[in-house]
């Protein structure tokens, strides 16, 4: 029962400060949106997005507030759950997990701020050029709806693409994945990641490439950090 009241507080307190957190992303949507549509904006001179539905200024204030709740609740309630979890845990496994719990935070920005400031920039100037250079006169109008649902999910998947070096480096200190058995699949990482890349990608080589470069940098950085005998 004192487990259980303890782990009912901290869901508690996340789920507050989620709450909070929501109020304060209402507040600020209207820069978030901005912030967000930044990189169309900066390569298309006469930049326009349409609001299709009646709804549509409500539930994207929606979805943009619960974008910041989520960005900001989600280190609360990782610390929540490493403050719950770590009075049972041995010293060895206190030393593997606290790496994931502060690294894995910062992988996913780190991704996330590639795609956001390197990747966009490129690939909206990208499918500009191709709707501009239609055969046939073309008014590009497209929906905030969908541009934000476009640039977010791009975002997510960054994010988790650049978690590949938290993931093999764990496999490995947990005797799953020898350094050894990592080189020696090297070509076909190689090609998995391209096909990956093409799969979560917009459909040009430009996207891709950019995408599948740095996971290919990711993981033989990941190889500085595995050990040889991972027993």
């Amino acid at each position: 029962m004192q487990h259980f009241s303890e782990l009912r507080r901290r869901i508690l307190w996340t789920a507050l400060v989620f709450v909070v957190a929501f109020a304060f992303g209402w507040i600020v949507s209207d820069y978030v949106e901005a912030f967000l549509s930044a990189p169309l904006m900066s390569v298309w001179e006469d930049a326009a997005l349409l609001y299709t539905e009646i709804t549509d200024g409500l539930m994207i204030q929606f979805s943009l507030a619960t974008l910041v709740a989520l960005i900001i609740t989600v280190p609360v309630l990782l610390w929540n759950i490493w403050a719950y979890i770590a009075p049972g845990l041995h010293k060895n496994e206190k030393q593997f997990l606290i790496p994931i719990f502060l690294i894995s935070p910062l992988l996913f920005i780190m991704g996330a701020a590639f795609a956001f400031y390197i990747l966009f920039p490129f690939v909206f100037e990208f499918f500009i050029r191709i709707n501009e250079s239609a055969t046939v006169p073309t008014v590009l109008l497209p929906s905030i709806k969908g541009y934000l649902a476009f640039s977010i999910g791009l975002l997510k998947v960054f994010g988790l693409a650049f978690q590949l070096p938290l993931v093999l480096v764990g496999l490995n200190r947990i005797g799953l994945l020898s350094k050894q058995t990592a080189i020696k699949s090297r070509r076909y990482v190689i090609i998995g990641v391209f096909v990956l890349a093409a799969m979560l990608t917009p459909p040009d080589i430009l996207s891709q490439v950019l995408l599948a470069v740095p996971m290919i940098l990711l993981f033989e950085i990941s190889l500085l950090f595995m050990r040889d005998n991972c027993v």
